[in-house]
């Protein structure tokens, strides 16, 4: 049988969004919507949550004991780790046939469409090496220098006709560890990218998106 680990890394400091991952939002602390999800998805076997923050760490021990925690050693807790310093770490602490990561910014992702990419990537695998979610774009996008970067600006489709490219929006990563230990890259040579709603995708970075994600989550929750 397939296994597969879910990894939440949680870090207690946040730059922009004080105490973002353990702050209510729609009614709980962040970082509960994210686990919830998880639970509901069948294909997961394991949940492990990465963190060095306490206030989650005691919130987990006490409301979702089923979950994992590996403790953040110190090494790995600068605002300048890359994350797939800490996959490397996580992974090793761990062992399954594939890894799921996604974040406890992304309140909105649902367990079916977790599971849907779940079963697309098993579907496709090993001819894709990995996934990663993104979103659609159909907007014109210009570079710095203000060069239009897919569209001809002398031709001016409609949006909805213009060639979509796709946002990275680190909402679901699928990896196996031997590629993350090769490529010191989550993902790899022949990656799935799997599109979804971008309702789903609001990634909490600033103040302005904590606000907006909880509108929205009540509003869902109503």
């Amino acid at each position: 049988m397939t296994s597969l680990a879910a990894l939440v890394p949680m870090r207690h400091h946040s730059q922009r969004v004080p105490g973002k991952n353990y702050r209510p939002l729609a009614g709980k602390p962040l970082y509960q919507h994210i686990i919830q999800t998880l639970l509901a998805v069948p294909e997961i076997s394991t949940i492990l949550v990465d963190t060095d923050s306490e206030p989650v760490i005691a919130g987990l021990r006490a409301d979702f004991p089923q979950v994992q925690v590996i403790v953040r050693p110190e090494h790995l807790r600068a605002d300048d780790i890359p994350m797939n310093d800490i996959l490397l770490y996580d992974t090793a602490q761990v062992e399954a046939d594939f890894y799921l990561q996604t974040h406890s910014t992304n309140p909105l992702l649902r367990a079916e469409t977790i599971s849907r990419a779940i079963q697309t990537f098993l579907a496709a695998y090993p001819r894709f090496d990995s996934l990663f979610s993104v979103t659609r774009l159909q907007t014109r996008l210009y570079d710095a220098q203000g060069r239009a970067i897919n569209h001809n600006p002398n031709e001016l489709l409609q949006t909805q006709d213009l060639p979509p490219v796709y946002e990275e929006n680190s909402c679901i990563y699928l990896f196996t560890r031997q590629n993350l230990v090769r490529r010191r890259h989550r993902i790899g040579e022949r990656p799935l990218l799997f599109e979804i709603d971008p309702a789903e995708a609001w990634d909490i970075d600033e103040e302005l998106d904590f606000a907006i994600a909880d509108f929205l989550m009540r509003q869902r929750s109503s």
